[in-house]
């Protein structure tokens, strides 16, 4: 295997939920920390790495900024799915203990998921770009007052300890990743699970989205996801969806052609198996 091969981008420092997830989902792979999304997507674009992980969405923050406007333009193509869970930690200098602690420091999102935790035990929050970046400037301030609310792998590479693991809110928190390459993955037309993600742009007519919707209705196409941004413009709506399904199984691809004639247009960007948790949690609800 090349060096490439063995190397997959994300964005962050070490130590962060990507770098997490990236680890979690290839074991056998480096993880290449990079300064942007953009950055970590060019990292594949240009043969550093052979695979991009980005987070999409989280159960409490919801869908991540910018990614749906840079997705169709990336020239990556979605090959698979991870699901992460956020666990939490407080994380502070050796020989630190709770008592000592006065002020907490990481990412907003992180911050506003221990709301009850900070509140609990009367910590000043202090916003920083991200949850391993904070985690590396306590280990460097070497203060028992200060800590950071990072992962446990951040705790590691920084040589901190965990005073508290999982202080997160909720005990559902996850964060759903998407696998980029420079190459479409090949799936057969009668693989069982598997989803279809795409963006399409609505026309400025009345009940655009309703005309739009219909095909997958009637041809028993079920969409997980469905979320909208608007353009530059601020005219036309996109939205970037997920299906059920292969592009060239015949419910799906009615479905496609039958969107095609009431949208500007329509842009595959993947299709890949769907992640185990995906299944695990549709078996629940059913």
């Amino acid at each position: 295997m090349s060096k490439k091969d063995l190397m997959i981008s994300f964005q962050g420092s070490p130590g962060a939920y990507s770098d997490m997830a990236c680890r979690s989902a290839y074991p056998a792979m480096k993880t290449l920390g990079c300064k942007t999304f953009s950055d970590a997507f060019e990292a594949v674009r240009s043969g550093l790495a052979a695979l991009a992980m980005i987070p999409i969405d989280n159960t409490i923050a919801g869908r991540v900024a910018d990614i749906h406007h840079l997705l169709p333009n990336s020239d990556l193509h979605i090959i698979g799915e991870h699901f992460q869970r956020v666990n939490h930690h407080l994380l502070a200098v050796p020989g630190t203990k709770l008592s000592d602690v006065t002020h907490v420091h990481s990412h907003v999102h992180a911050i506003n998921q221990c709301g009850k935790f900070i509140r609990k035990h009367k910590l000043d929050p202090i916003v920083h770009a991200d949850t391993a970046g904070a985690a590396s400037d306590i280990a460097a301030a070497g203060d028992k007052t200060q800590a950071a609310i990072a992962s446990e792998l951040a705790a590691d590479i920084e040589g901190l300890i965990s005073i508290k693991g999982n202080i997160e809110d909720a005990d559902h928190n996850t964060t759903r990743f998407i696998i980029m390459a420079a190459k479409a993955l090949k799936i057969d037309l009668d693989t069982k699970n598997i989803i279809t993600s795409f963006v399409f742009r609505v026309r400025n007519v009345p009940a655009a989205l309703y005309k739009s919707l219909g095909g997958f209705a009637t041809n028993g196409v079920n969409l997980t996801k469905l979320e909208s941004y608007v353009d530059e413009s601020f005219v036309a709506a996109q939205f970037y969806a997920d299906a059920e399904g292969h592009p060239e199984q015949r419910g799906l691809k009615s479905a496609l052609e039958e969107l095609a004639f009431v949208t500007h247009e329509i842009k595959i960007l993947g299709t890949y198996p769907a992640h185990p948790f995906r299944l695990q949690q549709n078996r629940k609800t059913k």
